[in-house]
Order: C-alpha cells, then sequence, then structure tokens
C-alpha cells in the first residue's frame, strides 16, 4: 500500500494542501474546525511527516550530534537520554559520537567532520585547546559542555569549582580533616578536573587545613580501576586519609572497593563522596553521596542554545526575538546540589 501524502489528506479533509500544510506546521490562522478535519484526516489515513524533507527544504538535514569522550561513562550516558528527548521535541535527529579524549577526534567534531550532514554539534571536549576554538569559518554552530576553553564559545556547565568546594566542606563539616582528592590536578589547566582541585584548595583554606600536594591523587582516565588504584597506591605508600573527594562516581565506587580491600570501614574510618549522581551510586554498598549536576538541564539549556544558533546561521528573525544579545557567545551555568548518602553520612538506623 503506498505511503499517504499531503494531497491525499487534503482530499479527505475537503481542504488544499496549502492547509494541510498549515496545520502540519502548526500555523495560527487556522479555525478550530478545519483543524480538527485535517487532524481527524492524518489520524485515519495514517500520514507522517517527512521531517526529512521538510528540514532539507529549509536548507538543512534536522541532525545535531553529541561528541562525547566516552560512551560507556554513565554520566554521559545518561546526558545523552536526555539530549536526545530534548531533540525529538524539536523534531531533531541525534548523532551521537565518541572521541576517546582524542584531539583530533574532537577537532573533526568541531569541524562538522568534514561536511555537512550535521546542522550542529553538543561537544564536551578534553583535548582541545582555546587556539582550537579561535579558527572556526565555515564550521556547523557548536555548544560545548564541560569548562569554559574560550570566551568567544558557547558553554553550557555547572559551577564545578563551587561544587567541588561545597563537597569538601560537607567532608569537614563531618569532622574529616586528611581528604584526598581522587582525580585532582594542581596546574593552571582549564578542564573540569582543575577546576574541581581549586574549589577542594578553597575549602581547606577557608577551614584553615594546610593543603598538601600529595592528598592529590591524578589519574589517567575515570573509570571505577582507576579510582581503585589510586586509592590503593595511597594507602600503600603510607597515606591515612579520613575522606575522599573523588572527581565522580566511578573513581568514587572504585575508591570505595580499594578501601573494602583494606578492611577500612565507610564512612566510619573514611568517607567517600563524588560527582555526577550516576544510578550507580544509588545501589553501592553503601550508597554514594555525590554532586548531583541537573543533567536534564543541562541537556535543555544546551539544545535551546544550539537550536538558536542554528536558526541564526539559516538567517532566521526568531533567534534574535527569542534572545536579543543571541549574536554574543553565552556561557551558562546550570544548577547542581549535593546528594548525600551512606557514604558520608551513615545508615539511618530505625
Amino acid at each position: 500500500m503506498a505511503r499517504p501524502r499531503i494531497k491525499d489528506v487534503a482530499r479527505q479533509a475537503g481542504v488544499s494542501e496549502k492547509t494541510v500544510s498549515n496545520v502540519i506546521n502548526d500555523y495560527v490562522h487556522v479555525s478550530d474546525r478545519t483543524r480538527r478535519a485535517v487532524q481527524e484526516a492524518i489520524e485515519h489515513l495514517g500520514y507522517k511527516v517527512n521531517l526529512a524533507g521538510r528540514h532539507l527544504r529549509q536548507g538543512r538535514t534536522g541532525i545535531i550530534a553529541l561528541v562525547v569522550p566516552e560512551l560507556d561513562v554513565p554520566y554521559f550516558a545518561e546526558l545523552a537520554r536526555h539530549v536526545i528527548r530534548e531533540a525529538e521535541q524539536r523534531s531533531l535527529t541525534v548523532l551521537i559520537h565518541q572521541t576517546g579524549a582524542d584531539r583530533d577526534h574532537e577537532l573533526a567534531a568541531l569541524a562538522g567532520f568534514g561536511s555537512t550532514f550535521v546542522d550542529g554539534v553538543i561537544l564536551s571536549p578534553l583535548a582541545l585547546t582555546a587556539d582550537d576554538l579561535r579558527d572556526r569559518a565555515g564550521a556547523p554552530p557548536t555548544v560545548l559542555l564541560g569548562e569554559l576553553l574560550e570566551e568567544g564559545a558557547d558553554h553550557v556547565a555547572i559551577d564545578n569549582e563551587k561544587a567541588a568546594r561545597q563537597a569538601t566542606e560537607h567532608l569537614i563539616g563531618l569532622g574529616r580533616r586528611t581528604i584526598l582528592a581522587v582525580g585532582g590536578r594542581d596546574d593552571a589547566g582549564l578542564g573540569t578536573a582543575e577546576a574541581r582541585t581549586r574549589g577542594y584548595r578553597a575549602a581547606l583554606t577557608e577551614a584553615g587545613i594546610p593543603f598538601d600536594p600529595a592528598a592529590l591523587l591524578p589519574v589517567t582516565s575515570f573509570r571505577m580501576p582507576d579510582g581503585a588504584d589510586a586509592v590503593a597506591s595511597a594507602l600503600h605508600r603510607g597515606a591515612r586519609p579520613d575522606a575522599l573527594l573523588c572527581f565522580n562516581d566511578q573513581l568514587a565506587l572504585g575508591a570505595l572497593r580499594a578501601l573494602h580491600e583494606q578492611g577500612l570501614r565507610v564512612p566510619e574510618d573514611v568517607a567517600v563522596i563524588g560527582f555526577d549522581d550516576v544510578e550507580g551510586g544509588r545501589f553501592s554498598v553503601p550508597t554514594l553521596s555525590t554532586v548531583a549536576p541537573d543533567k536534564a538541564a543541562v541537556a535543555k539549556v544546551a539544545v535551546e542554545l544550539l537550536q538558536l544558533r542554528m536558526d541564526e546561521a539559516a538567517g532566521s528573525a526568531t533567534a534574535e526575538a527569542a534572545v536579543p544579545d543571541v549574536r554574543s557567545p553565552q556561557d551558562l551555568v546550570v544548577a547542581h546540589r549535593l546528594v548525600l548518602r551512606e557514604s558520608t553520612e551513615g545508615r539511618v538506623r530505625s
């Protein structure tokens, strides 16, 4: 059976093809009676809107790319679900790409993969530098996630420095004084780890606790084995922490294993807090305290901003109507909160 077309819907509803198009595109100047007739005809015939054709007529593909370092890191998997949901509400399809934190792959994403098949890119970079972002002539609209690399770039993130400071203050408030930062990096870089390290150090300074460079436990990647190895190595070197600030939940879950293998109790001997509020932390033993970014808000704000940039690139007047200073790069901060569970608070006894 042939797929129904707009002219079939028009014939069924007794209206013109233009009227059907107006209803499909939610044009306001259509009477309720006519709109109902068209919608009933669409439902009766099983007509499906040809989104690809609509986008192509607008000079677009209707495809955006979400580009992340690693697909199997739970934070990015959970974020991708939210991005896809937001994109679907705008009739956009999401292509998901993994860079492996490789600069060449990130540059390729920044350039739209050397083709015109994506209308825009949401990119979480780890290897790019500010210089990489300055010369982007001909590149598709791009919104960056994570730490801000360049003031001239659109950017969406939580306040990582503030979040790490609050998490450290929570540990200090529990009476902990020997706090190791798993994933910490004490250099002048612009990445997430550097921002969280600054927050950690600020909290120590405010509490009058001397900073010990040996308390920073750098890792190769932010995965469970790296967290376990970093904590185990520190313990073997003689470190005796009473708390761990882990720079993501994967590191924290690995740290829990290393502490368990050394016979240390959490939180009685060592309190542990992570970042990201991934599902695994809600089912670990003990359950994991964490900094919870509003992932749904990150996705919503990033997709909305990217849509504005794509409209602007297509010459749409709606972009400026929605955001008066849309031509100015946006640095948007999304909320976060501390979620306190058993790894710092202990088990609630009835």
